[in-house]
């Protein structure tokens, strides 16, 4: 894929170095030019013409090495077409001007500084615009001489290879770039998970463990602070995991770290211990599906129930499965969403069959799925799965 090179929002600009040496190159190419005007005048049908246009190249040489400076991105479109303009037109000034057509073996007005115009176009908006502009100049310099053979399509062929490798080259910077940002991203936002992790468990999770596990000791309000306490504990616990969840890389989300954020003194969490990836708006109702099941245990599984969360790769899918161990609540095992209302499971009914139809209407390519099952005596099971993208 090949785009304009654009300059990062923050810190330095990749392509900085490209456009100081292309400002060098113009302006050395710029001083041969003069040099072989200098020499070469006494031949010219119009020599005083012939440093109009010298003029011309010194005053928009400055311009271009201070505009392409300060500009950045589109706002450099404008003065890269007045640069094609301003330097195809001293090239065709050159035949009236030096009186002798067609130019077959010798040097234009301009020389090799209209190489300047191509790899710019090359830097900011990518090889194929810079082979464009290549064509453009080069079409603009046969027709100065006359005849297309060999030795006239010469400084065509070298202009369309510079500004392929010039183009190539701006791009690889702005996918390192990117790259480089990303990882920037990812580690600020782990340095901030382990952080915070550090400082809520050395501080508040140790208060709010303590107060649960004395307050499950005693009866009446105790017991409902104590409770309390829990559910705090496992929002923070979750909150934790949810900052480490925020780029897997490739606009992909890390489902592990984010259920990683629902363990707690109740609730076990089972994981692979390489990042599970999946797009992030998938991540968002896979992780809010397992919250809502968790919800349901919380309310019906009775007290004192533990849940445990499985989080499993299986080739081309993701499967989640939430299991309890609570009190007998129907008789009847419900082995779709749609079946958990009649077995006496509305909550979940609603809210995780609910979430992962809304997930297969949104995201049909993935068509999540969802079940659950109620066993007397075992608790109930919710199982969530996706298919990994494409």
């Amino acid at each position: 894929m090949d785009g304009p090179a654009q300059a990062p929002a923050r810190g330095g600009s990749f392509d900085a170095p490209l456009w100081r040496a292309l400002a060098a190159f113009r302006i050395a190419t710029l001083a041969y030019a003069l040099i072989l005007i200098a020499h070469n005048q006494h031949t010219y049908r119009h020599p005083v013409a012939a440093w109009v246009v010298g003029a011309v190249l010194v005053a928009w040489t400055g311009t271009v090495v201070v505009g392409y400076a300060r500009l950045r991105g589109t706002r450099r479109r404008p003065l890269l077409l007045a640069d094609l303009l301003v330097m195809g037109g001293c090239l065709l000034s050159s035949v009236p001007i030096i009186g002798v057509g067609p130019l077959t073996g010798r040097l234009t007005l301009p020389s090799i500084s209209v190489a300047g115009v191509v790899i710019a176009w090359a830097i900011a908006e990518g090889r194929r615009a810079g082979m464009l502009a290549a064509v453009l100049i080069g079409a603009a310099d046969l027709s100065t001489r006359g005849v297309v053979d060999e030795n006239t399509l010469n400084n065509t062929v070298l202009l369309f290879l510079a500004a392929f490798a010039v183009g190539h080259i701006s791009r690889l910077g702005v996918v390192a770039q990117e790259r480089l940002e990303r990882a920037a991203r990812l580690e600020a936002t782990t340095r901030a998970r382990e952080r915070l992790a550090r400082e809520i468990h050395d501080n508040v999770l140790q208060v709010l463990a303590f107060i649960a596990r004395r307050a499950r000791e005693l009866d009446g309000d105790a017991a409902d602070l104590g409770r309390l306490a829990s559910e705090q504990e496992a929002v923070l616990r979750r909150m934790i995991g949810a900052s480490g969840a925020v780029d897997a890389g490739d606009g992909l989300a890390d489902v592990r770290a984010a259920l990683d954020g629902f363990a707690s003194t109740t609730v076990t969490v089972a994981a692979p211990a390489t990042v599970v990836g999946l797009p992030a708006r998938v991540t968002d109702e896979l992780v809010a599906a397992v919250g809502s099941a968790l919800a349901d245990v919380a309310a019906h599984a009775g007290p004192g129930a533990r849940a445990w969360v499985l989080l499993e790769e299986d080739g081309d899918a993701v499967t989640v499965t939430v299991r309890d161990d609570g009190a007998v609540r129907t008789d009847d095992g419900a082995s779709r969403p749609d079946d958990a209302a009649a077995a006496g499971l509305p909550d979940v009914a609603r809210s995780i069959g609910g979430r992962l139809r809304d997930l297969g209407g949104r995201l049909r390519e993935l068509g999540g799925t969802a079940s659950v099952t109620t066993r007397p005596g075992r608790g109930t099971e919710v199982e969530l799965r996706v298919p990994r993208p494409r």
